[in-house]
């Protein structure tokens, strides 16, 4: 696909992103680009294919809208080649170990002597800087999420579990396409390109809320509870229902305990007649009654009708939504919260999550999937100037590749 051949669309229309990350944090900051019209091109290496492209349907989704060229930058052709797209280009969003650009001698220094306003964005497991016995170690999703304290209050009491899908590297993502975009902007006001260095573990570290404080300031270590909101309250966040699945709730003040102990037929019991806004594990009879009649509610009913009975009430509560639950959910379908697209390397059409958040005066499209190994390498290539000759000799020294 060539660049004239691309939609017109969204809020980035005009911005050029090359992407050189492999897995999924630095792919999808450069989609959520790709998803408001900029001009994405991702880098794949020659020596290897993206891991992802073999675990299930990741590429398609996450490389949604992007060009791409399987190109060796390490080549004495490929970094021209590297060069010449970074000088025509806004941002970049790289993710390696620390320090690598500054070992192949692609220094923030030197990109901006390629070009002053290029917005540059590091990605990786521990930072560019630091302890140098960590910059330069390896790291996927879940060595953030332990490196970070995140971990440590996931999971069970007796055992702490990563979060899952990849969730360091999808906020990793969020963060780095954040301050690209802020970046950006004040590169177009004064023609000065930045440098972020996006860290997986700090980025997990930033979302701990008083956890993280609590635990710096006070020495407080906070427990992993489990299906429990917290490691005082009595009743269970997450209830088992009848029909096997599941609801989460979040029951909290006077008038919501006195609207579902009503409910549950608790109203009228002694030990519920003074207020309370929680009932705690400690709460003696009232907090083994009040699990027991929770438990018998749920199990009596399926999980939509829990849902829908406390809804009825104000009371929060969401059924824990399966996968097929999705496909027909009126609200899913209402908002549009889901889409299908046509990935080609399976050629075959696949259903995912549409482009979010909704934008009401420049929307986001798809308008491809995440296309097949060195789909685009004519067509970029020639836009830098290429002649067919040299590309064709490009292919022969394996500086690009499609197979």
């Amino acid at each position: 696909m060539k660049h004239n051949e691309m939609p017109v669309f969204g809020n980035m229309q005009g911005v050029r992103v090359i992407g050189t990350g492999t897995s999924i944090a630095g792919p999808v900051a450069c989609s959520l680009f790709a998803e408001q019209g900029a001009d994405v091109i991702q880098i794949e290496s020659t020596k290897a294919k993206d891991m992802v492209r073999s675990i299930g349907d990741i590429w398609t989704a996450e490389h949604r809208n992007n060009r791409t060229i399987a190109l060796n930058i390490r080549s004495e052709e490929g970094d021209e080649v590297l060069r010449k797209l970074l000088a025509q280009s806004d941002i970049l969003i790289e993710g390696s170990k620390g320090g690598t650009w500054d070992k192949w001698g692609l220094t923030d220094e030197v990109l901006w002597q390629i070009n002053p306003a290029l917005v540059i964005v590091h990605i990786s497991g521990y930072g560019q800087s630091g302890d140098p016995d960590f910059v330069n170690r390896a790291s996927y999703d879940p060595i953030g999420q332990a490196f970070s304290g995140f971990m440590a209050v996931q999971g069970e009491e007796a055992r702490p579990l990563p979060v899952k899908p990849y969730t360091c590297d999808y906020i990793t993502a969020l963060f780095a396409s954040w301050s690209a975009a802020i970046s950006l902007l004040r590169a177009r006001q004064t023609g000065k390109g930045e440098s972020v260095d996006v860290a997986q573990y700090e980025v997990m570290l930033r979302i701990q809320a008083d956890y993280l404080t609590n635990g710096l300031n006070y020495g407080h270590q906070a427990a992993r509870t489990g299906v429990y909101g917290n490691d005082v309250c009595a009743l269970p966040n997450v209830q088992e229902c009848g029909d096997g699945n599941f609801v989460m709730t979040a029951i909290g003040g006077v008038s919501n305990f006195v609207r579902l102990e009503k409910l549950i037929g608790l109203e009228g019991d002694p030990d519920f007649a003074e207020p309370h806004a929680v009932i705690n594990k400690t709460d003696g009879p009232r907090a083994e009654k009040i699990v027991k009649a929770m438990n018998a509610y749920c199990m009596a009913r399926t999980a939509v009708q829990v849902n829908d009975e406390l809804n009825a009430l104000k009371l929060p509560c969401s059924v824990i939504m399966t996968y097929d639950m999705m496909k027909d959910h009126p609200h899913y379908k209402a908002r549009g919260s889901l889409t299908t697209w046509h990935d080609d390397n399976k050629d075959k059409d696949i259903m995912g999550v549409n482009c979010i958040p909704f934008f009401k005066n420049n929307p986001s499209q798809i308008f491809r999937g995440g296309p097949t190994y060195g789909a685009d390498n004519e067509d970029i290539l020639a836009e830098l100037g290429y002649t067919e000759e040299q590309i064709a000799d490009m292919y022969a020294k394996e500086v690009i590749k499609n197979t």
